[in-house]
């Protein structure tokens, strides 16, 4: 549960994590993964917005877990982060995944390697990567069925380590979440990512923003994606 009443000029609704395109039809939320200042807003944001489609940087395979955990009786529920804070206030949005390894991904990521001349190793990293991102969304499609047999909740991943938690106050976690972007991108200026994760990320950028272009079409549609994917985004979707 937060600490606070929702508040119009709560610091973890700031505006600098949000971009809204097309007069309001999309809403585009950015997130740092587990934090309870993320958690916080894709919840308050899902529920003032009530959008009829809400888009989640998560693979449709992994899905049922996170409807799971956003079961939990809780306002933000304690398991699931950020996906599961958002599914909870959703209501009667339609809730789908557009993070997937599908063959629209496959095809761009073949053009986007063809492109750039990527070397072998490269590939091979991709590969690896890839198989990893499916093995895991596999791994959590099975523990939503153990759940749904025995009744018995999984946790899947450990919850990432933050230096806050919702018992704090909100600038306390609104100041450490800025904290940990800016630290972000002070790596990110001093060293460009990995050629393989470099192509990884545009290619699911390519690829969400091609979903969020088709889901726009039935309505309104709010979108939780990591921090680092919104601006690339919202790019995207302007063009």
């Amino acid at each position: 549960m937060a600490a606070d009443s929702p508040s119009p000029d709560d610091p973890r609704l700031d505006d600098d994590h949000v971009r809204t395109l097309d007069d309001g039809q999309v809403t585009l939320v950015g997130v740092v993964h587990d934090h309870p200042a993320s958690r916080y807003r894709v919840h308050e944001i899902v529920s003032r917005r009530a959008p009829d489609v809400l888009a989640l940087e998560t693979p449709p395979l992994a899905l049922p877990l996170f409807r799971q955990y956003a079961a939990d009786d809780r306002d933000v529920p304690a398991f699931g982060g950020e996906i599961s804070a958002a599914i909870s206030a959703a209501e009667e949005a339609r809730v789908v995944g557009i993070d997937g390894i599908d063959g629209r991904f496959v095809r761009t990521l073949a053009a986007n390697l063809r492109q750039e001349r990527a070397s072998l190793s490269t590939v091979r990293s991709l590969v690896s990567g890839i198989t990893s991102v499916l093995r895991h969304a596999t791994v959590c499609r099975l523990a939503a069925t153990v759940c749904d047999l025995t009744g018995l909740r999984l946790e899947v991943d450990e919850p990432v380590d933050h230096d806050c938690s919702l018992r704090d106050a909100p600038a306390v976690q609104a100041d450490d979440e800025r904290s940990q972007l800016t630290q972000s991108l002070t790596l990110l200026r001093v060293a460009d990512p990995p050629e393989p994760v470099k192509l990884r990320d545009e290619t699911r950028e390519e690829c969400m923003a091609e979903r969020l272009t088709a889901l726009r079409e039935e309505g309104d549609v709010v979108a939780v994606v990591g921090r680092g994917h919104l601006d690339p985004l919202a790019d995207l979707l302007t063009q």
